[in-house]
This record gives structure tokens, C-alpha cells and sequence, in this order.
């Protein structure tokens, strides 16, 4: 039996934070995709999106990273084509994490930290940190094919204690799988 809904097809995924303090180093949040097969859904991912990347087709894209927090609005986007998608992908989980390569900066210590999803001008998700504060990394939502090939987004809200290579690795157990 066929579904009436068409699932998602190109969604943006946007982080916002405050800078840091005068005389303070600056704050570098990321936002970070990963995407897995068919053949392995919650195991290393097949490749990773983040900053100075793309995914190999093109279809998911940082279109703008920021170093700073600086600026009006989302500082940081990125856009998931999974109507693009090859077949082989069955799941995409979105996580963001600290870049911070002195100390050990944590959610707590960025000011206004905040991410959203959406698709057109709808917005999926939108959520802050506050309640993780003591988190590095954090997954925020996964993006899964379905038998009728449709994608669906479920919220998978988790903090990790971990740098962004460590992160890498524990993205894949978030969420359904």
C-alpha cells in the first residue's frame, strides 16, 4: 500500500550562537551530518558533512560556517537534498558540536545556543541547549527513508561528551537505527 505523503525533500538545518566575550577566544559551533546505508544503519557512517565538505553527490551542503557566533540570525546552514538521495542511504542523523581546540568548552559556556529544521518556511524542530549544558556534542535529529521511499525526521535529542572525532563515532547510535 502506497502512503499519501510525499516525506520530506529538501530540508535546512541552521545553528545560532552568541559570541563569545570581549577577550575571550571565539566560540566555533558546527553543525554535522551523518549519513548510513541500508546495510548498516547505526554503525560508522558512510561520510561525514561538516565544515570544508560536502557529501559526495552534492546533495548535502554547509552553504554557510562561521567561526565566531557573529552575525544576525542562523550564523551556520546546511541543506540535505534527500529527495536526492541515492537509494543505498537509509538514514542521515544531524548533530552539532564544539570545535573548540583550547579547554574544554562546553553548551553550558556558549550563550543562546539554538538549532532548527526546516523544510520551505516551516519550521521541524527548533531547540536549545540549556538543558545539556554540560555536553560537547550533541545528535538533534535523524532523517529516515521508509518502505515507500519517503523521508521522515524524529527528533533524537541527546548530549555526548565528546570532541568532534570522538562524536563521529557515536552519532550512529542515537536515535532508531
Amino acid at each position: 500500500m502506497s502512503s499519501l505523503s510525499k516525506g520530506l525533500a529538501k530540508v535546512e538545518v541552521g545553528l545560532a550562537w552568541d559570541p563569545s566575550g570581549q577577550g575571550e577566544p571565539p566560540h566555533d559551533l558546527d553543525i554535522v551530518a551523518a549519513t548510513y546505508t541500508t546495510e548498516d544503519t547505526s554503525g560508522r557512517p558512510e561520510y561525514l558533512v561538516h565544515f570544508d565538505s560536502r557529501s559526495p553527490d552534492g546533495t548535502i551542503t554547509l552553504n554557510r560556517d562561521s567561526k565566531t557566533g557573529q552575525g544576525f540570525g542562523f550564523d551556520e546552514v546546511m541543506t540535505l537534498e534527500l529527495d536526492r538521495l541515492a537509494s543505498t542511504y537509509a538514514r542521515v542523523v544531524i548533530g552539532v558540536t564544539i570545535q573548540q581546540t583550547s579547554g574544554e568548552l562546553v553548551f553550558g559556556d556558549v550563550g543562546n545556543v539554538r538549532v532548527r529544521i526546516r523544510e520551505d518556511h516551516v519550521d521541524l524542530l527548533e531547540h536549545g541547549f540549556t538543558d545539556i549544558p554540560n555536553a560537547r556534542s550533541a545528535t538533534v535529529a535523524e532523517f529516515v527513508r521508509d518502505e515507500d521511499d519517503t523521508w521522515e525526521m524524529r527528533e533524537i535529542y541527546q548530549g555526548f561528551d565528546a570532541d568532534p572525532s570522538a562524536f563521529a563515532d557515536l552519532m550512529g547510535g542515537s536515535g532508531s537505527s
